[in-house]
């Protein structure tokens, strides 16, 4: 890690190893945000930074936003940036990808550090406000590098390899994380829609048309007769007009014998007719011959 201003080199460190190596240092700032820079260190290169993310605060100040607060918590593993009250982890900077850090002496608010981002592989440089900690953050970011870097040492470089794998599975962790929560908002959303689509078994009940035995709609007087639609779903036929020739209720035209001609009817049907006619014949005659008697008989009284 570079450093953009010399300090002393008999001034003591601020924090115990301990502190650093078994736990975290916590500190409160600003966050201005972040933005692409084109060298992973350099003193301009953070000014243009915090020039740029400076006039995007006045901005966001003018229309009303208020820049936000997060917690930092700085150990030998890195950075992480934490919504304060949730503790989500917005960011988190693995130490060995920071390359350069600083405070500015012109705004003693005003602190920065470059960390290549895992995913880009691009250079973003962190731009925080603090009124009060800008130069203590800094100096607590240069010891966990000085004791990372003796951790280093002391291992033979296998604790690096260690942390970058930690840090990958912290990465994949907080991509599971955010991914289960994604899901679980589409689950809770599905399930409204099917309790808004569900229909409650009373309600669909009451709301048919009450039927007998056989299925059909008992017969009012006073309501006027209308057809029903079919049980498939299909519209009811219509009407039959007066003109058409009328079925009976197995669909055939009904019979009539004195309007039907001998060639419409079988043999064996025909001779029947014609005996039923000859029969019809007789019972005529007999009951003209009878009446004519009977009036004979009262014209002679």
């Amino acid at each position: 890690m570079n450093r953009a201003f010399n300090r002393k080199k008999d001034k003591s460190w601020m924090h115990t190893p301990e502190a650093l190596a078994k736990h975290f240092i916590a500190y409160n700032a600003k966050f201005l945000g972040h933005t692409e820079v084109d060298q992973p260190k350099g003193t301009e290169v953070v000014r243009d930074a915090v020039r740029k993310l400076k006039f995007q605060k006045h901005i966001k100040k003018s229309e009303g936003q208020k820049i936000p607060k997060m917690e930092l918590q700085i150990s030998i593993y890195g950075v992480k940036i934490l919504d304060p009250k949730s503790k989500e982890v917005q960011h988190n900077c693995q130490l060995h990808r920071i390359s350069f850090c600083a405070d500015d002496k012109t705004d003693k608010r005003i602190f920065t550090f470059i960390c290549k981002d895992s995913e880009s592989n691009k250079h973003l440089c962190y731009v925080f406000d603090s009124e009060k900690c800008a130069e203590e953050i800094t100096l607590t970011i240069g010891q966990a590098f000085d004791l990372a870097y003796k951790k280093f040492l002391e291992s033979g470089g296998k604790d690096v390899e260690t942390r970058k794998q930690i840090g990958g599975l912290q990465k994949r962790i907080q991509d599971l994380e955010a991914e289960n929560s994604e899901l679980k908002k589409q689950l809770q959303v599905l399930e409204e829609q099917l309790m808004i689509a569900q229909v409650p078994p009373g309600n669909s009940i009451s709301s048919k048309t009450p039927t007998d035995i056989f299925d059909m709609v008992p017969f009012s007087p006073m309501t006027p007769l209308v057809p029903l639609p079919a049980s498939n779903g299909s519209a009811p036929p219509p009407p039959a007009r007066p003109s058409e020739i009328r079925r009976d209720l197995f669909g055939a035209e009904p019979f009539d014998p004195f309007t039907c001609g001998a060639a419409d009817f079988p043999p064996d049907i025909q001779s029947k007719l014609d005996e039923m006619q000859i029969c019809l014949g007789s019972a005529i005659l007999f009951a003209d011959g009878k009446l004519s008697r009977e009036v004979c008989f009262l014209s002679m009284l």
